[in-house]
C-alpha cells in the first residue's frame, strides 16, 4: 500500500508538472506581442513591472502568499533601488541618456530630492548633471560668448569635475582644431582662478602629443601641437616646452615632422621672437638647413618651409600670438607651469574622470560654494541670512560700516592723510632692500642662467629700477673666485630681451669704468670678463666703448688692467681681423676715437706703445700711419697758415690804401 501511495504521489506529481508546463506555454507571451508592446506609445516603466504582482511559474500564487498591493498613489510609496537605478538610467549614461518629457524630469526631480544626499545614487545624479552642464559650456564657446559662458562655468564644481573638465576641452579641441586659440583663452581664464584644473590639462596635453608622436598619429600629434603652442602663447606653459618640442621634431627630421613643425612655429612664432629671439633663430638655422640638404623631403614640405620663411619676414603679422578680442588675462595675474616634454613624473590621474562616492560629499559641496563666491565675487550665506532678518540687520549693517569709515589706522595717521589728501612717502627705502634681497636669493639659488632669467622677469621690476638688478648682477660677478659664464649668460638674456636692459648694462659700463680703481684685482679681473662677454654677443653696443679715453691723463693703472683684460677677451673670441674690421669701421670712427686718439701725436704714440704691449699691435697699423704723416701734415698746416697771415696782411694793406685816397679826393673837392 505504501508502494502504490507513493507510485500515485509521483504520478500526481508529475501530472502537475506538465499541467503547469502547459499553463505556462499559453500564458507566456509571444515575442511580435513583446515588440508590439515595446513600440506602443503607452510603455510602462521597469519599475512599475518590478513592483506589480507576477504569476509564479506554473500558475500557482507569489511565494509567502503576500496579497497584491493595494493602487495607493505612487507618490506616498517609498523609492526601490530598481527604482533608483532606472532614474540613474535615465538621466545620463554612456550616449548621454535619453529624452525625459517635463511632467517625468519633474516627477524624477522631486523624488530626487527625497534621496539621500550621502547616497550612491544622489552622487552618481549629481556626477551626470556636472558631466552635461561642462560639455554643453565647452561645446558651445566661441569668441563671442566666452565672456558670458565663462561666469556659467564657474557655477558648476570644477574642482570635483577637474577631470571632466579637462576631458571635454581636449576632446573638443582634436574634433575642431580651429577653435584651439578659444580652448586655451578658456583654459587661461581658468588658470588664473583654479591652478589644479590648469596643471591637469597641461599633463595631458603633454602626455597626449608624446602618445601620438611614438604612434605616428599625424593628425593627433599636430593637434595637440597647435594646443601646445597657444597654451605657451598665453603664457599657461613655458616658452622652453616650445622650443624643447621644435628641437625634437626637427632632430630627426621626416615629411610628417617638419609639417607639424612648420605648423606649430607658425602659431607660437610671434611670442617667441619676443621672449627668446635667440632660440626662434637656432630654430630657423635649422630649418634653412634641412632645406639646403638635398633629398631629405619632399618638395611640398620644402614648400611649406619656404612659406614660413615669408611669414617670418613679415613679422608673423598673420598669426598673432593672442588676438585683441581674446586678451582676457593680464600678464602678471598668470601662473606659468614649467613643464618639459622629457618629464617623466607626469601624472594624468586619470580617475578623476570616472565617478566615486564621496563620503563627506555635502562639506565639500559647502567649501565649494565657498570658492565660487570667491571668484564671482558673490556674498557668502551669512550675508544673504542676514539681509533677510529684516530692517534691523541693515540697520546694524550701517553702523558697522560707519564705525569702519571712522577708523582711521594706528594713531589716526591714514585717516588724517586721506582727509587732508597727503601721501605718505616711506624713506626707509625698504622695498628698495627687499627687491634688492629677492634678485640676490634668486641669482645665487637658481640652477641655471634660464631659469634665473625666467624667476627674475617674473618679479616685474618696477621701471626705473633696472640698474639694481645690473648691479647686483655685477657685483655676485665679481665675488666670485673666478669668472663664471652664467654671468655672462644671464646678462645677455637680459640684454636681448628688451632695449631698456641693454641700455641700463651701457650705463652699468659707463659707471663701473668710472669706478674700476675702486676694485681689487680679481674682482676687476671678473667684470672686465662680463663685459667682454656682453660685447662678443652683441648683447651690450659697442658704442660703450667711447667712455675710454686712452691716454696718460685720462687712465689709471687699474683702468689700464681692465681695457687690457676687455680687449684681450674680446679679440680670443672674436679674432683679431674682425676685432680689427670692426675697429676700422667708418661709421663708427667717432666712437673708437678715444681708443685710437688722433688728436696729439703725444697720445698717439702712446696708445700704440699700449696696444702693442698687451699683443694687439696689429691694431695700431692705422695710428702709425697717422704718426708718420704727422710730419708732413704739420708743415702742410703751417704752410696754410703762412699763406692765411699774408692774406690777411694784403686786404689790410689793400683797406688802408682805399681809405687813404678817399680822404685826399674829399679833402680837394673841400679846399675848391
Amino acid at each position: 500500500s505504501s508502494s502504490s501511495s507513493s507510485e500515485s504521489g509521483s504520478d500526481s506529481e508529475d501530472d502537475r508538472k506538465r499541467r503547469g508546463r502547459k499553463d505556462e506555454i499559453k500564458t507566456r507571451p509571444s515575442r511580435d506581442s513583446d515588440t508590439k508592446r515595446d513600440k506602443s506609445p503607452k510603455r510602462v516603466l521597469r519599475g512599475d513591472r518590478e513592483d506589480s504582482p507576477t504569476p509564479a511559474r506554473g500558475g500557482e500564487p507569489p511565494a509567502g502568499g503576500d496579497p497584491p498591493p493595494s493602487s495607493a498613489p505612487a507618490e506616498d510609496k517609498p523609492m526601490s533601488k530598481f527604482q533608483q537605478a532606472e532614474m540613474v538610467k535615465k538621466a545620463g549614461g554612456r550616449t548621454g541618456g535619453i529624452y525625459v518629457p517635463p511632467f517625468k524630469l519633474a516627477a524624477l526631480q522631486k523624488e530626487m530630492s527625497k534621496m539621500d544626499k550621502a547616497s550612491k545614487e544622489f552622487q552618481r545624479l549629481k556626477w551626470e548633471q556636472l558631466r552635461k552642464g561642462i560639455n554643453g559650456l565647452v561645446n558651445k564657446i566661441n569668441i563671442g560668448n566666452i565672456k558670458e559662458l565663462v561666469p556659467e562655468l564657474f557655477e558648476l564644481n570644477l574642482v570635483r569635475g577637474r577631470g571632466l573638465l579637462a576631458r571635454a576641452i581636449m576632446k573638443a579641441q582634436l574634433a575642431s582644431p580651429g577653435f584651439t586659440h578659444i580652448y586655451a583663452t578658456l583654459v587661461a581664464v581658468l588658470n588664473t582662478k583654479l591652478p589644479e584644473n590648469g596643471d591637469l590639462l597641461v599633463k595631458r596635453v603633454i602626455v597626449g602629443f608624446r602618445r601620438a608622436y611614438k604612434r605616428r598619429d599625424k593628425v593627433v600629434a599636430t593637434a595637440f601641437a597647435k594646443f601646445i603652442a597657444h597654451l605657451v602663447n598665453h603664457q599657461v606653459l613655458h616658452e622652453l616646452a616650445a622650443l624643447q618640442l621644435l628641437t625634437v621634431l626637427l632632430d630627426a627630421p621626416t615629411d610628417d615632422s617638419v609639417e607639424i613643425a612648420v605648423s606649430f612655429t607658425k602659431e607660437v612664432g610671434a611670442l617667441l621672437e619676443q621672449l627668446s629671439p635667440r632660440g626662434l633663430h637656432a630654430i630657423f638655422e635649422r630649418f634653412r638647413g634641412i632645406l639646403h640638404e638635398a633629398g631629405g623631403i619632399d618638395k611640398r614640405v620644402q614648400y611649406s618651409i619656404e612659406g614660413l620663411f615669408a611669414v617670418r619676414k613679415g613679422g608673423f603679422k598673420e598669426f598673432p600670438s593672442v588676438p585683441p578680442e581674446l586678451d582676457l588675462v593680464e600678464r602678471s595675474d598668470q601662473i606659468t607651469f614649467e613643464y618639459g616634454l622629457d618629464d617623466a613624473d607626469l601624472d594624468k590621474q586619470e580617475m578623476l574622470d570616472v565617478f566615486k562616492v564621496d563620503k563627506d560629499y555635502e562639506q565639500n559641496e559647502r567649501m565649494w560654494k565657498k570658492i565660487r563666491a570667491e571668484i564671482l565675487g558673490e556674498s557668502d550665506d551669512s550675508g544673504s541670512e542676514s539681509s533677510d532678518d529684516g530692517d534691523s540687520g541693515s540697520d546694524e549693517s550701517d553702523e558697522g560700516e560707519e564705525d569702519e569709515s571712522k577708523w582711521e589706522g594706528p594713531s589716526g595717521v591714514v585717516g588724517q592723510a586721506a582727509q587732508g589728501g597727503a601721501d605718505i612717502m616711506d624713506l626707509t627705502e625698504q622695498d628698495l632692500i627687499n627687491l634688492r634681497r629677492k634678485i640676490y636669493l634668486t641669482i645665487m639659488s637658481s640652477a641655471g642662467f634660464e631659469e634665473c632669467a625666467h624667476k627674475l622677469a617674473k618679479l616685474e621690476i618696477p621701471p626705473g629700477h633696472e640698474m639694481e638688478l645690473c648691479n647686483m648682477l655685477i657685483e655676485c660677478c665679481s665675488q666670485e673666485r673666478t669668472y663664471l659664464r652664467y654671468y655672462g649668460l644671464l646678462g645677455q638674456r637680459f640684454s636681448l630681451m628688451d632695449r631698456r636692459w641693454a641700455d641700463t648694462f651701457d650705463k652699468a659700463f659707463e659707471e663701473q669704468y668710472a669706478m674700476i680703481h675702486r676694485l681689487e684685482t680679481n674682482k676687476l679681473r671678473n667684470v672686465s670678463k662680463f663685459f667682454a662677454h656682453l660685447l662678443v654677443t652683441d648683447a651690450l653696443p659697442w658704442t660703450c666703448l667711447e667712455y675710454i679715453h686712452l691716454n696718460e691723463e685720462e687712465t689709471t693703472s687699474s683702468s689700464r688692467i681692465f681695457i687690457k683684460i676687455l680687449m684681450q677677451e674680446v679679440s680670443e673670441s672674436v679674432g683679431i681681423v674682425k676685432l680689427k674690421q670692426r675697429f676700422n669701421d667708418p661709421y663708427m670712427a667717432e666712437v673708437f676715437a678715444g681708443l685710437f686718439p688722433r688728436d696729439n701725436p703725444r697720445n698717439t704714440r702712446f696708445a700704440i706703445n699700449y696696444w702693442t704691449s698687451i699683443g694687439l699691435g696689429a691694431l695700431t697699423d692705422g695710428l702709425r700711419q697717422w704718426l708718420k704723416e704727422a710730419p708732413k701734415r704739420l708743415m702742410a698746416q703751417q704752410l696754410e697758415l703762412a699763406k692765411r697771415k699774408e692774406a690777411l696782411k694784403r686786404e689790410r694793406a689793400d683797406g688802408y690804401g682805399s681809405d687813404s685816397s678817399s680822404s685826399s679826393s674829399s679833402s680837394s673837392s673841400s679846399s675848391s
